[in-house]
């Protein structure tokens, strides 16, 4: 049996268009003689739809272009994501499904029965659960169709299980033949490794091939890395799709040829990856023409994501802007020039002392009596924040905001000024993997300036200011936020690693105090286990403490 896995990158909302992708993706498959072709979870609609779902028109519509893609499907058997609504009169009023298309008709429908409500996950708001009684008879075959979250049922793998039920057992149990799982899986450091071994394991346990086929691009914060994948019914890889592309990756089950099995990236390299598609897909899905807007400070933050966006756009779609005040080092804005210069990218330089001065000139009389503090630092960075969306509103530029992952979590930014923007590129990047990054980069030459990745980190917002004046060093904070913001350990537990306690209490304290600036932040890129963002819902008005007895 000759399959085809069409890993495709669809528009959230864009059915017409999406549906145009499936028939063209089913064309090439038929014209390299597969049998069937299988397409990712929801592809029809795009994921997550989230709240488009309450809306009749959208579900009305996805049924109806659903007909009229079965009327197309000739010569070949299509599964394909889509919306269906329940027909019982009690529980939710859709499923999240995959339709057998064969023979101008919907052949089966069958419908998603795990349905995740943790991290950035809310398909119970949605969707109600399907029962994994009904195979499908694809080509003389019976064939399990699973959906994405239907596979986490292995301890072994995922850990602690979620669920009661485990719906792959269950089609087994029903006399399945062969597994089929149509996912749109989240990018996240090292989950495509851990979902390889989840495939493997359930084509082992039951002793059958298991074909998984994931969504590829960017939704929003997510990202979808592709990797779909064929396992054999003793867990051994067949083939595999690209990472981070579009695909098209044909298997004979039959074993009559071998599969193509591209490798998957190490974890730097990934991030790069998956950055890069996020960044570029929120571009163009949303219709920045222009390009984007990027605020050029000589620093590590700034040159990793002015990077990013010339690989994901292009240099002609991006454009630097150099903002010295008297604070800024000069060696800093040549490392900014440079940057752009072996970019080739088009900057800006927009001097802002004279702003300054004119802004605590005229808070002279009303700040008279009071020390110099964080009040001035903050005001040159909401110039600079003012700066950038006036370029913004001018030329239809989207603004990149540049701060990291550790300067998040400790509320180290300046709400409107340096958080200004419309895409938070590496807002779930710990500081240190900034800095690999780079690194990653400057792999085949210097194109970060040497001394950018060197120089101590500094926001230049005052004489001589580095980020350690007011954070612990970030080869121990990154340690510390990793274990308290994605591992969700007590300050107990981060102690017992060999942390100070002092400096524990105050990493947490400072997280905590900071949620307030976070619910203002510009969306960020989700790459890491747990981002800030929809997946990490904190209240602000709380009063929860720690405790700290490190005896």
């Amino acid at each position: 049996m000759r399959i085809a896995l069409a890993q495709i990158n669809p528009v959230v909302g864009d059915i017409e268009a999406n549906a145009e992708k499936i028939c063209d993706y089913t064309q090439q498959a038929r014209s390299q003689g597969a049998a069937l072709v299988i397409f990712p979870e929801l592809a029809l609609v795009g994921y997550p739809p989230k709240d488009l779902l309450v809306k009749p028109s959208f579900v009305e519509r996805n049924l109806r272009v659903l007909e009229e893609l079965a009327s197309r499907t000739q010569g070949i058997v299509s599964l394909v994501g889509c919306v269906q609504r329940n027909l019982l009169p009690r529980g939710r009023a859709l499923h999240n499904s995959v339709a057998v298309l064969a023979e101008g008709r919907v052949a089966s429908v069958h419908h998603k029965s795990l349905l995740p409500t943790y991290d950035v996950f809310d398909e119970l708001r949605y969707f109600e659960p399907g029962s994994m009684k009904a195979l499908a008879r694809i080509d003389g075959r019976r064939v399990g169709i699973s959906v994405c979250e239907d596979l986490w049922t292995v301890q072994d793998v995922v850990g602690r299980v979620l669920y009661h039920y485990d719906p792959i057992a269950e089609l087994a149990k029903e006399g399945a033949e062969l597994f089929i799982n149509a996912a749109a899986s989240p990018f996240a450091i090292g989950k495509a490794r851990m979902r390889s071994e989840l495939v493997s394991a359930h084509a082992r346990r039951f002793g059958l091939p298991l074909i998984y086929v994931n969504q590829v691009g960017g939704n929003d914060e997510l990202i979808f890395d592709g990797a779909s994948c064929v396992y054999d019914q003793s867990g051994r890889l067949l083939a595999r799709a690209r990472s981070f592309q579009e695909d098209l990756l044909v298997v004979d089950l039959d074993g009559r040829s071998e599969g193509r099995i591209e490798p998957l990236p190490e974890d730097v390299e990934s991030v790069f990856s998956a950055l890069t598609l996020g960044l570029g897909d929120y571009v163009r899905k949303c219709g920045f023409r222009k390009g984007v807007v990027i605020g050029l400070s000589g620093g590590i933050d700034s040159s990793v994501v002015a990077a990013v966006a010339v690989e994901a756009l292009g240099p002609d779609k991006v454009l630097g802007v150099i903002m010295p005040s008297k604070f800024n080092k000069e060696s800093s804005m040549d490392d900014a020039r440079k940057l752009a210069a072996n970019l080739g990218i088009r900057h800006e330089v927009v001097p802002i002392e004279s702003t300054r001065q004119v802004f605590e000139r005229e808070l002279a009389e009303a700040f008279a009596g009071t020390q110099r503090d964080v009040t001035e630092e903050n005001i040159q960075a909401r110039i600079r924040g003012i700066i950038l969306m006036a370029f913004s509103n001018k030329f239809g530029y989207l603004v990149l905001s540049t701060g990291n992952k550790s300067e998040l979590a400790m509320g180290y930014c300046t709400l409107y000024g340096d958080m200004a923007g419309g895409l938070a590129v590496i807002s779930d990047v710990p500081k240190g993997l900034v800095y690999n990054l780079a690194r990653y980069v400057n792999r085949a030459g210097e194109v970060i300036p040497a001394d950018v990745l060197t120089k101590p980190p500094s926001a230049e917002l005052r004489p001589n200011q580095t980020d350690q004046d007011s954070l612990p060093p970030y080869e121990v904070l990154d340690q510390i936020l990793r274990l308290y913001i994605e591992e969700e350990q007590s300050a107990e537990q981060i102690i017992e690693h060999g942390f100070e306690p002092e400096l524990v209490e105050k990493v947490i304290v400072t997280v905590d105090r900071n949620e307030y600036k976070r619910k203002q932040a510009a969306m960020g890129l989700k790459v890491t286990g747990r981002a800030f963002g929809s997946g990490r819902r904190m209240p602000v008005a709380q009063n929860f403490r720690q405790s700290f007895d490190a005896s």
